[in-house]
Order: structure tokens, then sequence, then C-alpha cells
């Protein structure tokens, strides 16, 4: 049976310009990898460069390119100073990844200030990207926005998983802004919508990153899979809704959770 490459080719993110914020954590080392193995032009920024550096300097040794930047999130100068850099550079800006996440409600931080500090990076710097991100695409006539939000902006937490752990409480901050994502992005489509942009979300169940193995087995059996998600099984669906293969789907929220939420 041979294969149609022309079906093939609307997978492909050749010729796109892609930002992925956060692109050296628990989703974004895999994501980087699998963006610019697509075809993409990738620029990948945090706040912290010189770890997206080597990860670009890794991949552009496979033959892609991607370029590292810094930004802060928590600044909306920092946000449109990163825009101004890419379409200075490149011209357009195709496609916008919202990856990156800070918890800083973790530990021994002070509720209410670490809260704060949370939403400031999570909620209003996530809706800046769109604001001035999406403007952008709007303004050039097309783009696509996939946010990476969570399983845990659809459903509330499973404290049995925690017991016998050392894992402590979930936080609250992460549940709030993973939901208010997925009503942000059908938000920001019917915004955007009319001048060619996309913006749909994704809602990661748990990776494994050696959580203890009480919590894994606890996890693995609300799972239709049997397992946790690895690096390598967001990327596929990243692609796919930043493609033109997707170029009839905006607003929806794509569970990528071994059916976690389904069971």
């Amino acid at each position: 049976m041979s294969i149609n490459n022309r079906v093939l080719d609307r997978f492909n993110l050749a010729g796109k310009v892609v930002l992925l914020t956060g692109g050296a954590g628990l989703y974004g080392r895999g994501l980087a990898a699998d963006l610019a193995g697509a075809g993409a032009t990738l620029v990948i920024a945090s706040r912290g460069v010189n770890a997206l550096e080597e990860i670009a300097s890794e991949e552009n040794a496979k033959g892609s390119c991607v370029i590292a930047e810094g930004y802060d999130q928590a600044s909306e100068h920092s946000i449109v100073g990163l825009l101004e850099r890419i379409i200075q550079r490149f011209g357009r800006i195709d496609g916008l990844v919202n990856n990156a996440v800070a918890r800083p409600m973790g530990g021994d931080a002070p509720f209410l200030e670490s809260w704060e500090a949370s939403m400031r990076i999570n909620a209003t710097g996530i809706l800046l990207m769109h604001q001035h991100f999406g403007a952008a695409m709007a303004k050039q006539g097309g783009g696509s926005i996939v946010n990476v939000g969570s399983i845990y902006g659809m459903v509330g937490p499973h404290m049995e998983f925690y017991k016998g752990t050392s894992m402590g409480t979930p936080r609250p901050d992460y549940y709030f802004h993973k939901s208010g994502m997925i009503n942000l992005s059908r938000y920001y489509a019917g915004i955007y919508g009319a001048n060619g942009v996309r913006v749909n979300c994704l809602s990661p169940g748990g990776f494994f990153s050696n959580q203890p193995e009480e919590f894994v087995e606890r996890y693995n059996e609300q799972t239709y899979l049997n397992r946790m998600g690895d690096e390598t099984d967001l990327g596929g669906a990243v692609i796919f809704l930043l493609s033109e293969a997707a170029r009839y789907i905006t607003g929806v929220n794509l569970p990528v959770d071994g059916g976690f939420t389904a069971k």
C-alpha cells in the first residue's frame, strides 16, 4: 500500500515559526525535540536561557533550527520584547505553545504571597501571551495557539493517590489556573477565529517523574492504559494542533491522559 505524501505533508511544520515556552521542563524537553523534528523553526523561551541554549545546540546538531530566548512571563514588557524579537528576526509567528509554568506554592512559602505570585505568572502571564501573540497572528491572518493544561483543570484531586507518600497535599493554584486555561482557550478561539487564528488546549495526564511507587501504582490503576505518560506522549497532539491537518479545529480541550478522565 502506497503512502500519500500530500496527506502527510499537512502534518509537518516546515516553514512555520513556532514559539515553545518552558522548553527544558517535564513536558518541554520532549516537545522541543518533537517540534524541531517536525520541521518547525523553533524558538524556545524561559527565564533559564542557559539551559535552553544547551537544548538548542543539541537539536541544531541534528539539523534542526532552534533558537533560545530569555523572557519573564510575569512581565508584560518582557513578553512584548520576546514577540518583537521574533517578528524582527523571522517576520512572523505561526504557532505558540504555552507550556511554561511556575510552582511557587511548594514547601513553606507564605500561602497568600505564593498564590499571588503564581497567578501573576500562570494566569495573568498566560492572558498576556494570548493578548499579544494572538493579536500578532490575527494581524498576519492566521496562526495556532496550543495551551498545555492538565487533567487537574478538569477534575479534583485524588487524595487517595498521596496516602503514605511524602508528596504532601496538592496546591490549589495549579487546579485554578489549569481550569481557567481551558475556558480562556475557548474565549480567544472566539476572539481571533475570524482572523484565521485557532486556539486549543491539551490536558495531559500525569507524567512519570520518579514519583513514589505507591503513587504510581494507584495512578496507573485510574488509567485505561495502565501507565503514566512520558516525554514521547504529548508531542504528537501538539504537532497536530499546530499543523494544517487541524485547520478546522479550534476551541477544543483534548485530554492526553491514557483514559484517566474517561474512566
